[in-house]
């Protein structure tokens, strides 16, 4: 085996294996991690007969790996090392080091939680943060506290850009080994400001050819996803044709839906005298060593799936890559020979790039997972070791689809894992998969639903101007004709819906009646439904006649067909949809004709019948129907004449709720009783526990269950609410004794030294009393209610303007009066000015005496 970096740090990975249970590996890319230390471990005294079981995120990484460590050993893969992934197998009784992709360990440890014949679990690139390696390695730790104390099981975790500090704590402190440097250096070239998320596939097929020419051996181009390679590949070729000194250079893509030949063929050494271009995804960039690639080529772009939880369904984005991200891919120029990095972007913008990619754990669906915790026992996913915590709010929208699959029951012990529910466990795929796997084998059909979630589960082999999934039934059973570039996908979408049949135990029973054409088509809108009950579709334009091409879902959302593409269905199931984010409209992808009539039968857990009391805005007043739907589409309404008082009630307070308190019938008199008692309630707040409440706007329109909610039952119309004692209503919410001190702490009036009693104003702060300054002579100080709160008095004229607005009466007198005595004497010369205001006897007449 040649020499890798990884080699210098063997020696103290092998003594702390030796001394601990669990170690974390830091290795840049290049180390040789991935192929040296299983190997080097395969004969540690620790292990004895056990298995090395080393989870790799990628099917390619894994083969790859397996066949590497196997042609070091100069055996075929399946003796000492061998490979599991999904549809492809190759162990056999004499593997010691198993590679495989992560969601096969964890069904492994659902099997067996205590991993007795393995040894040694290596978490392999664990930097990509992917959902089942979290999930897995959660597992492994519960499952090894609880089963093998006294023989513990060791574990390796991997990573190359990870904060292996933050590992060491989750792992109680493991020790932590570095491997510094990568195998030989790379220089990094940067282009010019990168605009967004949008790839010009000229530019990169320009960078590679300026790279063919200043610099030797392979190519290695890193693109978000397949629709970009085959464009680069496009505007690639004619480039390549044209330079004469090119033409030993081979263009290769390299992605996960090629076969595994292609897969081969871009990863092994180009021919003698001749160099290859190798157009890829992120499935080159960890985990591989293409054979001859000394430069690396990277748009700077990663595609993600993000799940939306506003529409239920996940989303490709394409994003930037992260810098962790971006080191790991220019390593890959630096694995055989000193390399080159074209960065097709910015100095200044590498520096401004994510740290880290986000783990899959917060922008993943956690169904799956949900799932999977439901069988393995756990109820509170706190009560499992996380490196980070699954996000509440995803949580809980993932075990709402769950209990609306029948996969688990809510009980007052927590979530519990059905008997349907554990026939999906059982089953390798995404929940809603697996749920319509499980009704298709009830329903008889369980080779048609097999067929359909093989089908799902692999790219889509048809434009996305063509949504109907019966003719994707029809390619893969031969029936239609794509063209030879799909067989590779059909033979892969065969081999998996055998899987899937071999799973559900179908190829042990009869073969199933051959289906017309609408029996399939009819079959495959239940199977989606059941799978997708939120997004049951009808036409948003009734009838059977009508062209539009837009549909309301059961969740809500809209969804339109693409355009171009028509169909006569009112009704349906949807299978794929996308759209961006932030708009209220999807477009639909993949879908089939649904039978409405299903929903009385074979589809009838979809509907609930609902009493719905609402007020119509057209003729102000409360309707009541029942209402038969499927999520928020209606299947049909009818009348109510016996009407529930709670949903009229509940009708009632929206009403009031959406239009505000003005819809109650207020007076003068309620609005003055109110203000005083709102008064009190500021002017107590101060004590902790302030006896007068809070009857403000808002206050009430929140309380209106406690104190309007008695009173509403009978109104059906606006002009009921008219009947309403809204005073009585009211002065209920005052317990005794607080009636009798409202009057004397916040009088309505306020008797002035003239006699008058002047009404107070209550909806000031703090409350006013205006009234004519000659009926306030001989008061000496400014009056107070409610235990000391001084009014602000408004001094009129005789006119009843403001002649003065204070709450210091006696400094009034003292200071200011003067000013006003001596204007208003010249405007009002009939009426009394006295020089001595505070002494003067008050007259409810303004005008001198006659003498």
């Amino acid at each position: 085996m040649p020499h890798l970096p990884i080699d210098a740090v063997l020696p103290d990975l092998k003594y702390h294996l030796n001394t601990t249970d669990q170690v974390v590996l830091e290795a840049p890319p290049g180390a040789g991690k991935t192929t040296g230390v299983p190997l080097a471990l395969l004969d540690a005294d620790w292990l004895g007969e056990r298995k090395i079981v080393m989870l790799e995120p990628r099917r390619l990484a894994a083969r790859a790996a397996a066949e590497r460590m196997a042609s070091v050993l100069g055996e075929k893969v399946g003796g000492t090392v061998g490979y599991r992934v999904r549809l492809d197998t190759c162990v056999s009784k004499e593997t010691r080091i198993e590679v495989v992709t992560e969601g096969i360990l964890t069904r492994m440890l659902q099997s067996d939680p205590s991993l007795d014949e393995i040894g040694l679990v290596i978490f392999d690139e664990f930097h990509e943060r992917s959902l089942d390696a979290d999930l897995a390695l959660a597992l492994v730790l519960q499952g090894r506290a609880l089963f093998r104390e006294d023989d513990p099981l060791k574990l390796l975790v991997m990573s190359a850009t990870l904060d292996g500090e933050a590992l060491s704590q989750l792992l109680d402190n493991a020790p932590v080994v570095r491997s510094e440097g990568r195998a030989f250096p790379v220089a990094v070239r940067y282009g010019a400001v990168a605009e967004g998320s949008r790839l010009d596939e000229n530019s990169v097929a320009r960078t590679v050819i300026e790279a063919l020419h200043d610099e030797t051996g392979s190519v290695l181009v890193f693109l978000p996803g397949q629709r970009e390679i085959q464009r680069t590949q496009t505007a690639l070729q004619p480039m390549l044709d044209a330079a004469p000194a090119l033409a030993n250079v081979m263009l290769v893509p390299l992605y996960g839906d090629l076969n595994l030949a292609q897969q081969r063929a871009a990863i092994e050494p180009a021919p003698t005298d001749k160099r290859k271009v190798v157009l890829a995804t992120a499935i080159a960039e960890t985990s591989l060593t293409i054979e001859g690639v000394r430069v690396v080529v990277d748009a700077g772009l990663s595609r993600e799936s993000v799940f939306d939880p506003t529409t239920g369904m996940s989303r490709l984005i394409t994003r930037r890559l992260s810098r962790a991200s971006s080191v790991q891919r220019a390593g890959r120029a630096g694995r055989m020979e000193p390399g080159v990095c074209y960065r097709l972007w910015s100095e200044t913008q590498q520096a401004q790039l994510a740290q880290y990619t986000a783990p899959e754990m917060s922008q993943a669906d956690l169904s799956g997972l949900v799932l999977q915790l439901a069988q393995w026992g756990v109820n509170d996913p706190a009560e499992l070791s996380w490196l980070d915590l699954p996000p509440n709010a995803p949580y809980q929208q993932a075990q709402d689809l769950l209990v609306e699959l029948g996969a688990i029951e809510r009980a007052p012990q927590g979530i519990v894992l059905t008997e349907h529910g554990e026939r999906m466990a059982s089953l390798p795929t995404h929940p809603r998969l697996a749920h319509m796997l499980v009704v298709g084998s009830n329903q008889g059909v369980g080779r048609l639903a097999c067929d359909v979630a093989a089908l799902l589960s692999e790219r889509d082999p048809m434009g996305r101007d063509k949504i109907d999934l019966l003719d994707r039934v029809a390619w893969l059973r031969g029936e239609l004709r794509l063209g030879k570039h799909t067989e590779g996908v059909r033979q892969r979408i065969r081999q998996q819906s055998k899987q899937f049949m071999r799973l559900s135990g179908l190829t042990k029973t009869p073969s199933e009646k051959a289906l017309t054409e609408a029996e399939t088509q009819r079959w495959l809108g239940l199977l989606i439904a059941s799978a997708y009950p939120d997004r049951v579709a009808c036409r948003r334009s009734a009838g059977r006649e009508s062209t539009s091409g837009e549909y309301r879902l059961s969740n809500g959302r809209a969804a339109r067909l693409p355009e171009g593409c028509q169909t006569q269905a009112e009704w349906l199931a949807i299978a794929q949809a996308g759209g961006r984010s932030g708009h209220h409209t999807d477009q639909i992808y993949l879908a089939a004709e649904l039978d409405p009539a299903m929903f009385d039968d074979q589809l009838a857990a979809l509907v609930q019948q609902t009493d719905v009391v609402s007020w119509d805005k057209n003729s102000d007043r409360l309707t009541a129907e029942r209402q038969h739907k499927v999520g928020k589409l209606v299947l049909s309404r009818a009348p109510l004449t016996q009407i529930d008082e709670s949903l009229c009630v509940e009708a009632v307070l929206n009403v009031v709720r959406r239009r505000g308190l003005t819809v109650l019938p207020w007076s003068d008199s309620i609005r003055g009783w109110r203000a005083r008692v709102q008064f009190l309630h500021h002017e107590f707040a101060a004590k902790e526990d302030n006896p007068w409440p809070d009857l403000s706007d808002q206050a009430l329109l929140e309380n209106l269950d406690d104190w309007l909610a008695p009173y509403v039952g009978q109104i059906r119309h606006q002009s009921h609410f008219a009947n309403l004692d809204l005073k009585n209503i009211l002065q209920a919410l005052l317990p005794w004794p607080l009636p009798q001190q409202l009057d004397a702490l916040a009088p309505e009036r306020f008797q002035v030294p003239s006699g008058s009693r002047i009404r107070i104003d209550y909806d000031q702060s703090p409350p006013v009393l205006a009234v004519r300054m000659q009926e306030m002579f001989g008061c000496k100080d400014t009056p107070a209610i409610a235990n000391g709160c001084a009014l602000k008095l408004h001094l009129l004229s005789p006119a009843m303007r403001p002649l003065q607005v204070t709450q210091d009466l006696a400094g009034f007198w003292n200071n200011s009066y003067p000013e006003v005595q001596k204007e208003m004497k010249g405007r009002y010369p009939k009426h009394r000015w006295p020089d001595d205001p505070a002494n003067e006897q008050p007259s409810q007449r303004s005008i001198k005496p006659k003498r």
